[in-house]
């Protein structure tokens, strides 16, 4: 009787052992990886490949938002403990190159390529010394998900080709588009010609602009790059050819003029949901949602779907990714960014998970910590 009882015990204090294991996600705070080094890895996405999280960001130094490192790699099993994996895509000391140290390379996310094998990385990127002129964007590929990435080239997309969800009415208006009939911006008749696709029609030969991204594969295996474009003016969403290395030039113009950037996306019950801020620089703002039930849409925009302490500031950050919790169902955490452009490297992160009203809606509330187990009571 008394080795049943110590067994019984013995299997209770494991239990709360465990439970006592289980890290919690504190946003805003330190996050340290496995050397006790807070996380580098800003304006990141995480990708999940044969049982690991591999989380890539810009790795922002002490005085700088420009790129003097490259992008950072990290790894893990649980999404709280995480080991520095080391520079996945490496600036380069040569001005000639696109990706010169002290360019702007921003947003990096990486796929991984189910028919080539490969990891391919997709990042924003401004040339040095250019300010943000180049809006352009970056592809590397590697054999590994830790890399190293070997940059492939980089330039504005879909050079030629016309939205796909513009109709043929639209299609003539936009042709007698011409940047010299509306040389005063942000008057009421410039707008209506960005709506109607003034930027689009400027940047048809050359390629339209590509700033703020994130990446997403569809359940088909399409590939879709989704990129704040026409001087931040309107979302465009491109899809990638078969190896995810270049675009097919198909893509679609979304809240035209609505003044969008740092899109996150995410599928649920064949929806699509889309987070994103307004732009207003480094300082936060109150974010949007649109939902579409094709990825082309029509897309239909919600309001903020923050709530609790600071929402209307998006918990003083900026979306950058919204990141699928494998083996929990409807299981999605909302990743931001706590940006401190005096110290960039102190920059912080807001990590939460996304809950739903009855009718479907998504809506993310403040929790100053909290651990995956939310998920599972959740789900209950």
């Amino acid at each position: 009787m008394r080795y049943l009882l110590g067994v019984i015990f013995a299997l209770c204090l494991a239990s709360c052992q465990n439970k006592v294991a289980v890290q919690a996600i504190q946003s805003g705070e330190i996050w340290p990886d496995n050397k006790g080094v807070h996380i580098n890895a800003h304006g990141g996405g995480v990708l999940w490949h044969d049982g690991t999280y591999y989380w890539f960001g810009e790795n922002k130094c002490d005085t700088t938002c420009a790129a003097m490192v490259g992008v950072m790699c990290y790894s893990s099993k649980n999404l709280t403990e995480w080991k520095n994996e080391g520079v996945a895509l490496s600036v380069i000391d040569n001005d000639s190159s696109d990706i010169a140290r002290g360019c702007i390379l921003e947003r990096p996310k990486v796929i991984y390529n189910a028919k080539t094998h490969k990891f391919v990385m997709w990042f924003h990127l401004e040339l040095k010394g250019h300010g943000y002129a180049a809006a352009r964007a970056g592809v590397a590929v590697s054999d590994s998900p830790t890399g190293p990435y070997r940059f492939i080239r980089s330039g504005r997309v879909n050079a030629g080709y016309v939205p796909a969800n513009m109709n043929e009415k639209q299609l003539a208006i936009l042709d007698t588009l011409s940047m010299d009939h509306y040389k005063k911006w942000w008057t009421e008749d410039w707008r209506d010609a960005v709506v109607k696709g003034l930027f689009t029609k400027r940047d048809l030969s050359g390629g339209q602009m590509a700033r703020d991204m994130t990446l997403y594969v569809d359940d088909d295996g399409k590939a879709y790059h989704i990129y704040s474009s026409e001087e931040n003016m309107t979302l465009q969403i491109a899809e990638l050819t078969d190896d995810y290395q270049a675009h097919s030039g198909q893509y679609t113009r979304v809240a035209a003029g609505g003044m969008n950037e740092a899109p996150a996306i995410f599928k649920k019950d064949g929806v699509y949901w889309m987070i994103t801020s307004g732009c207003t620089g480094w300082a936060p703002n109150s974010a949007r949602m649109f939902s579409a039930k094709n990825i082309d849409g029509p897309w239909k925009q919600y309001p903020n779907p923050c709530v609790g302490k600071d929402a209307q500031s998006t918990f003083k950050g900026q979306s950058t990714y919204i990141l699928p919790v494998q083996g929990k169902k409807d299981a999605f955490i909302f990743m931001a960014d706590i940006w401190r452009p005096k110290f960039p490297s102190d920059s912080r992160y807001i990590w939460l998970p996304i809950q739903f009203h009855k009718d479907g809606t998504p809506y993310i509330e403040w929790m100053p910590a909290w651990t995956l187990d939310f998920f599972d009571n959740l789900n209950q």
